[in-house]
C-alpha cells in the first residue's frame, strides 16, 4: 500500500467509523449470534496472493460489525464501560500511525516526558498530594500484578528475584472479599499462592472489616506467617463495595505492610472532589491504580498506577541491560523500569487530547450524570412490582432481582440481551443471582438510561 492509497482509506475509513457512532442507538447492544458463526465464514488456510483493499473491507463490513458486542452503544450498561471519546480515538488513529516502541526516554522523548506530564494532571484533577508519581500501565491487572511483587519483594528484603521464594516464608496478603478477581490471579502468577491470598470478612456496607483485618494479621504472626501487603477495594467491580481506607490503611502502616488501593472503575470519579470521601485518607497508600479508559473516557487500553514512593517497585521491576542504556542521561525516566513488559504503547497522547478537549469540568459533569442517572434508575426499579434493589447506587451501580427468586431472574437477564435495546451482566450477592445495572457510557443521555430502564420493566411484566 502506498501513501496515497493509505490516505484514501483513512478518509474512507473515517466516515464509516463516524457512521458507525452515529447508527449505534439502531443497533441491538449485544448481536443475536451463536458461537462460531463468524469462524465458518472465514477460510480454513491464509491466502497465498494478496487481494485489494475493497475486497478486504467489503468482507470487513460483511463479518465483523453486526457479530460485534457494540461497547460504545450508549445503553451499555453490562460489566464497566471500556469508553473511547472520540478525541481519544483521533489519539489512537495518530499513535498507530506513529508506530513508536515507548520503552525508553531514548526510544520516546516526547511520549516519556508527556506521560509523566499527565500522570501530575491526573494527580491534581483526584486531589493527590504534591510528590506522587505513576506511570501509564495497560490494565488495573497489570498494576495490581506489579504491587503484589513490590510487597513480595519488600517483605523478603528484595531476595525473592534472585533466589526464588524457596527456603523463604511464603508473603501474606489480605483483601477484602469484594476483591476483583485479578487480585487472585495476581497472587499466582507471583508465586505466592492462593492459600496466602487471605480474603477478610466484610462489614454490613461490605466494606473490609478493620477489626477482623487485625485479627488474621496478629494470628498469622503468631503462626510465625509472614504478612506482606494489604489491597483495598474502592467500588468493587460486584457491587461497588468500597472499603474504610482510612481504618484500614491505619492498620497497615502500624504493621508495616505494604497498600495497594485497587480503585480500577471508581477511581474516576475521584475528580469531583464531592466523591473523595469514599477514599477518605487514600494519601497513606503506597500503590493506587485507576483505569481512565473506563469511566473517563480515554481508549482501552490506558490504566494508571500512583505510587506515592515508586522506589519500591523500581527496585523490584528495574532490569537494564546494556543493550538499553541511555549513555550520558542517567537521569533520564524509563517507564518500562517501573513495569512489567519491556514494550510499551503511546498511551499518553489520548489522555492529553481528552483532557484538553473536554476540560476537568466537562469531564466531571458526565460523572455527575451517570450517577444521577442512575440513581433515577434505581428508583424506577425499586417501583416495579415483582422487582427488588437487591444492592443500592454505589456511585453509578446498583443491582436488582426479581422476587420469585433466582431462576426468575435469570431468565429476565436472558430476555433482557435477547431482546437488544440494552444489555446487561449478573453476580452473586450474598448467595442470590442478582443483575447489574452500571451507567457509564461517554456517551449515553438520560434518555438512553430511561429506555433500559423501561424495557427492562416491559420485558419483566411479558
Amino acid at each position: 500500500m502506498d501513501s496515497a492509497e493509505f490516505e484514501d482509506w483513512s478518509k474512507r475509513i473515517a466516515e464509516w467509523s463516524a457512521q458507525y457512532r452515529d447508527s449505534l442507538r439502531d443497533r441491538p447492544v449485544r448481536p443475536n449470534v451463536k458461537p462460531g458463526e463468524t469462524f465458518k465464514e472465514i477460510p480454513v488456510s491464509p491466502p497465498e496472493d494478496g487481494a485489494a483493499f475493497s475486497s478486504i473491507f467489503a468482507e470487513f463490513e460483511r463479518l465483523i460489525p453486526d457479530a460485534m458486542t457494540h461497547w460504545q452503544h450508549p445503553r451499555f450498561f453490562a460489566y464497566f464501560p471500556a469508553n473511547a471519546a472520540l478525541p481519544s480515538v483521533l489519539a489512537e488513529q495518530i499513535v498507530s500511525t506513529i508506530a513508536a516502541q515507548c520503552m525508553l526516554w531514548q526510544t520516546s522523548p516526547a511520549a516519556t516526558e508527556l506521560e509523566t506530564r499527565m500522570i501530575d494532571w491526573l494527580r491534581q484533577a483526584m486531589g493527590l498530594p504534591e510528590g506522587w508519581r505513576g506511570v501509564i500501565q495497560d490494565s488495573a491487572s497489570s498494576a495490581t500484578l506489579s504491587a503484589v511483587l513490590t510487597m513480595r519483594e519488600r517483605v523478603l528484603d528484595f531476595k525473592g528475584i534472585h533466589t526464588g521464594l524457596s527456603g523463604h516464608k511464603a508473603p501474606r496478603i489480605y483483601a477484602s472479599a469484594q476483591a476483583h478477581s485479578s487480585v487472585d490471579k495476581a497472587i499466582w502468577v507471583a508465586g505466592i499462592g492462593q492459600d496466602n491470598l487471605v480474603k477478610i470478612p466484610t462489614r454490613d456496607d461490605f466494606g473490609m472489616d478493620p477489626d477482623a483485618l487485625r485479627a488474621a494479621i496478629a494470628e498469622d504472626r503468631r503462626k510465625g506467617l509472614q504478612p506482606a501487603g494489604v489491597i483495598l477495594c474502592v467500588g468493587g467491580t460486584g457491587i461497588g463495595a468500597c472499603d474504610p481506607v482510612e481504618a484500614i490503611l491505619q492498620i497497615a502502616a502500624e504493621e508495616n505492610l505494604y497498600t495497594h488501593v485497587d480503585a480500577a472503575w471508581a477511581g474516576s470519579a475521584m475528580i469531583c472532589p464531592e466523591q473523595r470521601s469514599h477514599w477518605k485518607g487514600v494519601e497513606s497508600a503506597d500503590s493506587i491504580v485507576f483505569n481512565p479508559h473506563k469511566w473517563l473516557g480515554a481508549q482501552f487500553d490506558c490504566s494508571v498506577q500512583f505510587l506515592k514512593d515508586p522506589t519500591d517497585q523500581l527496585k523490584t521491576l528495574t532490569l537494564r541491560p546494556d543493550y538499553l542504556e541511555t549513555p550520558g542521561f542517567d537521569d533520564v525516566v524509563n517507564y518500562s523500569e517501573w513495569t512489567i513488559p519491556l514494550g510499551r504503547r503511546f498511551r499518553a497522547l489520548k489522555l492529553w487530547f481528552l483532557i484538553r478537549y473536554y476540560g476537568l469540568e466537562g469531564l466531571r459533569q458526565r460523572i455527575r450524570n451517570h450517577i444521577e442517572w442512575a440513581k433515577e434508575a434505581e428508583q424506577l426499579i425499586r417501583e416495579t412490582e415483582g422487582l427488588e434493589v437487591v444492592t443500592p447506587c454505589s456511585f453509578s451501580l446498583f443491582s436488582f432481582a426479581c422476587s420469585e427468586g433466582d431462576a426468575a431472574t435469570a431468565a429476565l437477564l436472558e430476555r433482557i440481551n435477547k431482546d437488544g435495546r440494552t444489555y446487561l451482566t449478573q453476580t452473586q450477592h450474598q448467595g442470590r443471582f442478582v443483575i447489574r445495572f452500571q451507567v457509564g457510557q461517554f456517551d449515553c443521555t438520560r434518555e438512553d438510561v430511561l429506555a433500559g430502564v423501561a424495557a427492562i420493566r416491559a420485558l419483566h411484566e411479558g
